[in-house]
């Protein structure tokens, strides 16, 4: 499992110029199982995309692809981690 945390670089109207392409490339990796959750910081600083892949090459192979990436809109860190405990059964399968 890994949390992408990005960090915009560029003004947030460069950032909404990207955000619908930004959102279309989400939506696409959630229909394909690849994402669980996403949203903005708060405040409006960048997001945190949770993501659900075999290991950090799909990881980087994913956000090549993001136009926040292609743009230079943001920095990405990447965090890998094992989770071990969840809310409920549910989410634990989501997780796998």
């Amino acid at each position: 499992m890994f949390i992408a945390i990005l960090t915009y670089k560029k003004s947030l109207e460069e950032v909404d110029h990207f955000l619908r392409a930004h959102r279309e490339f989400l939506a696409e990796h959630y229909a394909a199982g690849d994402f669980i959750m996403s949203g903005p910081q708060t405040p409006r600083v960048g997001g945190v995309i949770m993501i659900k892949a075999e290991n950090r090459t799909a990881v980087d192979s994913i956000i090549a692809r993001d136009p926040f990436y292609i743009n230079s809109i943001a920095d990405y860190q990447i965090v890998e981690f094992t989770p071990t405990m969840f809310i409920t059964d549910n989410l634990k399968m989501i997780l796998g």
